[in-house]
């Protein structure tokens, strides 16, 4: 047996650990319907200015991230993709959403968008706080 570090794992690698712990979860909770929910916005080559990726799972939808590019902020498409995941997530059967974001990011948008700080964790990284925030659907 051979335990390796990495700083960058092969995204293969990735894909398998996740499936095996899905694999698992599936099993114990009984609850098989983990689907990924992701959106992007691109531009005429491509190049994508915006996205939100995360996933739906029995009633939870989780935000892993929601990004636009600098130069397309405050035109609403952070609003947009946030509202659509919302629907999204309803229309699965989800009635929360769950994120995490740190207090240099974007904690007062979300709680404009009625988002509640559940818990913060100080010096996460150093000098800032990484906060959960739930938004009840």
């Amino acid at each position: 047996m051979k335990l390796d570090i990495a700083d960058d794992a092969p995204a293969a690698d990735i894909v398998q650990l996740e499936a095996h712990l899905d694999a698992y979860n599936a099993h114990v909770t009984r609850l098989s319907d983990a689907r990924f929910l992701s959106m992007l916005l691109k531009d005429a080559n491509g190049e994508i200015f915006a996205g939100l990726h995360g996933h739906t799972w029995g009633a939870m939808c989780e935000i892993k991230l929601l990004w636009v590019a600098e130069h397309h902020r405050k035109r609403g498409l952070g609003t947009r993709m946030l509202k659509a995941a919302e629907a999204e997530a309803h229309r699965r059967g989800c009635r929360q959403i769950m994120l995490m974001t740190h207090s240099f990011q974007a904690p007062d948008f979300y709680e404009r968008h009625g988002f509640e700080r559940i818990v913060t964790v100080t010096d996460s990284p150093v000098g800032h706080t990484d906060i959960l925030m739930i938004k009840r659907l």
